[in-house]
């Protein structure tokens, strides 16, 4: 059963369940918080409330693929988490359902309120309120190797800003030897190409779905198939290995590390990783490119709500708050290398002298998120209609055939 018809079966559960009552206090209150198993530093963050608080958390790791059917199912039986930390793609529907506390007076009282990242903040609204913050948020960026850059003959101090100058990079590093490349994708991954491919589009003022996300815009907008095309002749020039075809996402971080990619797209889950496990690896980033110029990034990990029926509501949204503090934003986030939820944050002592964290953190100014509650079907299943338009354009080199095709499934799936 997919994702999207268990959510919506327990959303049913939901409506003929009803309200359930609130259970009374303890004079001590314990919490309960789940998150994906992707934790984000959570359990750093709940270690240090723990110890500062009478109130305690009690934290609950939920495998990434299980999370939204549990979490729903936890709600419909009236036995919610107090907290969720939920994989921002899903918030709409969990908000529509009527299955997320709102928020919106706490959040409006927040002096840092529009110095949030401001895709998790959308995503985390509903008709105009807030049901979820920011917590654990990342965004996408083209990592590159300096030696490389340098042994091609380019400035490693001015990474490309178009297309075109990425082409001439990739190019340029290629001819290196038969086994460098200039690039990598995992194109067997649809969730992959979601994170490192629609920026392309969005930092070229293009999209897939329309301003009011209410439908889709892939034959009307003219930079999807140029994106298309772009990364077509990544695939014909063979400026990629060919086994990148059909990498289902086992080899999207670690193609890199083998020092003969020159270029991929990466996020910043990355960073920390490259620099504690390769740290011979010699690398750079860069902001995802536009056709002509401009920068976008997908804005990727994790909301944080409160659950329809906690009976600890109010002590639920202080720690929630606390979360969002410069004591934990700085001293737990940024000092184990993730990004500040707070823009103005990315200029803190433990991002000092490393470029990397820095750009990585802006990327996330620029960052953008599809707005949709049937994300899942769209965009992350293996045999959705994302993935089928890309491999049939990028692969097979039928770019008009995949813009109809993507633009009729889509709108099947969103009308549906």
């Amino acid at each position: 059963m997919s994702i999207r018809k268990s959510l919506f079966i327990v959303l049913s559960m939901v409506i003929c369940l009803g309200a359930l009552p609130a259970a009374a206090q303890d004079d001590q209150v314990n919490m309960t918080m789940w998150v994906r198993s992707i934790p984000f530093q959570t359990q750093a963050l709940v270690d240090q409330w723990n110890a500062s608080n009478d109130s305690q958390i009690e934290l609950t790791i939920i495998p990434s693929g299980e999370f939204v059917t549990k979490m729903g199912a936890a709600i419909a039986a009236g036995e919610p988490p107090d907290i969720a930390s939920i994989d921002l793609i899903y918030t709409p529907a969990f908000a529509a359902a009527g299955q997320l506390v709102d928020i919106t007076e706490w959040v409006r009282q927040l002096p840092y309120a529009d110095d949030l990242t401001p895709a998790h903040m959308e995503l985390g609204m509903y008709e105009g309120r807030n049901y979820a913050v920011p917590t654990g948020v990342d965004g996408s960026f083209i990592v590159y190797n300096i030696d490389l850059f340098e042994q091609a003959g380019l400035d490693p101090d001015n990474p490309p800003s178009t297309w075109d100058e990425m082409l001439e990079a990739m190019r340029a590093i290629d001819a290196l030897g038969d086994d460098i490349y200039g690039y990598w994708f995992s194109m067997a991954c649809a969730g992959c190409n979601a994170f490192t491919f629609l920026p392309f589009i969005w930092a070229s003022d293009g999209d897939v779905l329309s301003d009011d996300y209410s439908e889709a815009t892939i034959t009307t907008d003219p930079i999807v198939g140029e994106a298309l095309a772009f990364y077509n002749t990544i695939w014909e020039e063979a400026l990629v290995p060919e086994g990148a075809s059909i990498d289902n996402g086992s080899n999207f971080v670690s193609a890199f590390t083998g020092g003969n990619i020159g270029m991929a797209g990466m996020g910043n889950f990355a960073i920390p990783l490259f620099t504690n496990d390769h740290p011979d690896l010699n690398f750079g980033v860069f902001h995802i490119p536009g056709k002509e110029g401009g920068a976008a990034s997908f804005g990727g990990g994790d909301v944080i709500a409160i659950a329809s029926g906690s009976a600890h509501v109010e002590e639920a949204w202080r720690f929630i708050e606390w979360t969002m503090s410069d004591e934990a934003q700085i001293e737990i986030y940024a000092a184990n290398g993730q990004i500040p939820v707070r823009l103005a944050l990315e200029d803190n002592k433990y991002f000092e002298g490393d470029e990397r964290q820095r750009t990585a953190a802006s990327a996330l100014r620029v960052g953008h998120t599809p707005y949709t509650t049937v994300y899942n079907d769209l965009f992350n299943d293996p045999n959705g209609p994302w993935l089928e338009m890309l491999q049939i354009a990028i692969l097979d080199g039928d770019i008009e055939g995949a813009l109809e095709l993507g633009q009729e499934r889509f709108t099947q799936i969103m009308e549906g």
